[in-house]
């Protein structure tokens, strides 16, 4: 039997962080080319240190694009996230683009030829998890690191804390009983700031957006209450650690309370079951779950380069399932092709989409009109219910 009185802590960054600017860039550069041509490929990796952007990767799409296109999409990218310091500016960064051709046997194994469908884009093991702790049926610890992080972003793009910085991160720690998250044991939050206010000033303007996103009575002990525990945070961002695309992959997953499979998300085109399986895991266990026929729900896919289908679909309720698992993998493979072309088909993914995905998680979002999020939709409920009720 799983353990059912804990403590469980999830993190989260935000768009400021040195990875998540990296994020940005990168899947700014996705949408770009996916905005010019809907079957684009685009697989680009950024570096970023002291005032120094370095762009990397291969790609598929319209000449128009040039390397001089993809350096004004990265200065754009930095400065809607609010770098405007001696350090990292995004008007007198360095850019350097080394970004060229996709590879010709890639494309020779992954594109449609003939009798043969459109093929993975690589091997990998995918996941997608789904639980009731929250309404977006989310783990809670990663669900409110994240809700704090984007309430402070909101406050700074706004105006509300011109004092603070665009770096940050969070932590939240919860206690469960009987398996619920009952409240919180410890909060962290560090977030970049001015020279002009110290660490209790900045603590204070913290507090009540933390207070404001944790369910009432669930604020911790002020004792374990952290902010800015070093006690300064002014140097931040880029200019204060390297950042590189792909590094967060639990704070954009499940905050590690659920597998994840390995491959990063941002700069890689939905062709990539990186991605976009990912994101049918998710989509296929949210409707699960929704639907009531388990309370937690686990999806592995695997996939082989140049082959259409899912080398394996596991389902796992972690007993908590009201129906049978091999049974309910059936009926999910019936209502969803998990071809890479299909899973495409399904949730809209040939769409500018992926720069709002870079920072505060791909998972427990709102669908959006324009198609963002799409993996999100609860509209396999009402079929999943019928196939087994």
């Amino acid at each position: 039997m799983a353990k059912q009185n804990y403590v469980f802590t999830s993190e989260s960054v935000s768009e400021g962080h040195p990875d998540k600017v990296c994020d940005r860039i990168s899947d700014a550069i996705v949408d770009l080319y996916l905005s010019h041509d809907p079957q684009a490929r685009v697989a680009v990796e950024t570096l970023a240190t002291t005032n120094q952007i370095v762009l990397a990767g291969e790609v598929r799409g319209p000449e128009s694009i040039t390397a001089d296109t993809l350096v004004d999409v990265a200065r754009h990218a930095v400065r809607d996230i609010g770098y405007e310091q001696d350090g990292f500016h995004w008007q007198n960064m360095d850019v350097k683009c080394f970004v060229h051709a996709q590879s010709a046997d890639i494309a020779m194994g992954v594109d449609a030829a003939g009798n043969k469908d459109e093929g993975a884009g690589d091997q990998g093991i995918m996941f997608g998890y789904a639980c009731r702790e929250t309404p977006a049926l989310m783990p809670a610890p990663i669900y409110y690191a994240h809700a704090i992080l984007k309430s402070l972003a909101e406050a700074r793009h706004s105006g509300a804390a011109p004092v603070l910085g665009p770096d940050a991160k969070s932590q939240v720690t919860l206690q469960y009983v009987d398996g619920r998250p009952v409240r919180a044991t410890s909060i962290v939050v560090s977030t970049q700031h001015t020279e002009a206010v110290d660490q209790d000033e900045v603590r204070e303007i913290v507090r009540p957006h933390v207070v404001n996103c944790l369910p009432e009575g669930w604020m911790c002990e002020e004792p374990l209450f952290y902010v800015n525990p070093t006690g300064r945070f002014v140097i931040g961002g880029p200019d204060g650690d390297a950042g590189l695309t792909g590094r967060k992959i639990i704070v954009d997953t499940y905050g590690g309370a659920a597998p994840h499979g390995g491959g990063a998300f941002s700069g890689k085109d939905p062709t990539k079951v990186d991605r976009s399986a990912a994101y049918a895991a998710r989509y296929l266990a949210k409707n699960v779950v929704a639907a009531e026929l388990a309370d937690r729900c686990t999806i592995q896919l695997s996939y082989a380069i140049g082959v259409s289908k899912p080398l394996s679909v596991y389902i796992n309720t972690h007993d908590t399932g009201r129906v049978d698992e091999d049974r309910l993998s059936q009926v999910l493979q019936q209502l969803m092709d998990l071809s890479p072309r299909g899973i495409r088909t399904h949730l809209g993914l040939n769409k500018p989409i992926y720069a709002r995905t870079a920072a505060y998680g791909h998972f427990g979002r709102d669908p959006e009109v324009d198609g963002g999020f799409s993996w999100e939709k609860i509209d396999l409920v009402n079929d999943l219910r019928t196939a087994f009720f």
